[in-house]
């Protein structure tokens, strides 16, 4: 174990990733769920209300998404160089899905006409869906290990990273974010709009809670050793049990009305999971499936413990800024939404 000073740098470089990734699937998670639900809404003024309820806040939430490629990067630059070109196809389709939920958004109010903006409601719901799931979708091909060599090479077919369990777990990514969305819009309407959303809350919830047994019952039969840590460590069983009971928490709290509350129980649900992925896969980053000696590690990939040692410094100074700035943004324009003339 590489260490400094007796700090043991990779490691905390890994708990620093995986918050930040965390952070970026809680804030993002939220809106990429709005989107995805945006074509539920069949009035102008309902959509119009659903996105400017996202609207001071998507872009700021995508900073996460680059500080934690920046973190990958600095950090773990095997994973890094592994990882991107393991999954070439799935990164290109997120940056073009990246680009045409932005321009859907800011685009769609330019002209007045209704097959203008029905097109580009089409394309921000598409491409929100497209984006949460293709997180899924890489995260499930990293939790079963992927086909690298001993220098990191991907030696898989260039379609390797479309199977089953991969697609499961994207499937109950967007279902994550649906849910997480939802109970965003529920927060921040009123009215008709309002009681709609409520049944969507409801709906998104049962829909994430089947997704997540049909594959926990996947993983347990065909991926058991995902499971190994948990069954040696049995006091690590409080994450999923904290799990289940923050999801039903959400409906008790949309019940009562206590619209934060549900947030906040769909964003702890969301950090548990990643939490129980970080856990299952530690000290190993990216599995491989040819040979485990070939496994990237976050000792056999980091970067030089001195290197470690002064970006861990920068980043204990630039992330709590960024998270006071994104809390500053949520307490600006907190509260319900309101149409007006400069909204979108």
């Amino acid at each position: 174990m590489e260490t400094f000073l007796n700090i043991d740098y990779p490691t905390w470089w890994f708990l620093v990733m995986g918050g930040v990734f965390t952070g970026y699937a809680i804030l993002d998670g939220f809106d990429l769920g709005a989107g995805a639900l945006h074509l539920f809404f069949r009035k102008e003024q309902s959509r119009r209300i659903a996105l400017n309820a996202i609207g001071p806040v998507w872009d700021g939430n995508e900073v996460w998404l680059v500080i934690g490629a920046g973190v990958l990067f600095a950090g773990f630059p095997k994973v890094y160089a592994s990882v991107f070109s393991a999954f070439y196809l799935p990164f290109m389709l997120f940056l073009m899905m990246i680009i045409l939920r932005a321009i859907s958004i800011e685009f769609r109010s330019k002209e007045p006409m209704a097959w203008w903006r029905r097109m580009w409601d089409v394309s921000y719901s598409l491409s929100s869906a497209t984006l949460g799931f293709l997180l899924g979708l890489i995260l499930g091909n990293l939790l079963q290990g992927i086909p690298i060599d001993k220098e990191g090479n991907f030696t898989g077919h260039w379609l390797y990273f479309l199977n089953p369990y991969a697609i499961m777990v994207g499937i109950t990514t967007l279902a994550l974010f649906m849910m997480h969305g939802a109970i965003y819009l529920v927060m921040k309407t009123e009215d008709r709009l309002y009681a709609k959303l409520t049944i969507l809350v409801r709906n998104t919830t049962i829909f994430f809670s089947l997704c997540v047994i049909l594959l926990t019952m996947y993983t347990l039969i065909y991926i058991p050793q995902l499971t190994n840590t948990i069954r040696e460590n049995q006091w690590l069983f409080l994450i999923p049990a904290l799990m289940v009971l923050a999801v039903a928490n959400i409906t008790r709290q949309i019940t009562k009305r206590r619209y934060i509350y549900a947030f906040v129980s769909s964003g702890v649900t969301l950090a548990l999971l990643l939490i129980l992925v970080a856990v299952e896969l530690y000290p190993s980053i990216v599995v491989s499936t040819l040979d485990p000696a070939y496994t990237l590690t976050v000792y056999n990939s980091a970067a030089s413990t001195k290197s470690l040692g002064i970006m861990l410094t920068f980043a204990a100074i630039g992330v709590p800024l960024v998270a006071i700035y994104t809390t500053f943004v949520f307490w600006t324009f907190k509260g319900k939404v309101k149409l007006d003339e400069a909204s979108y």
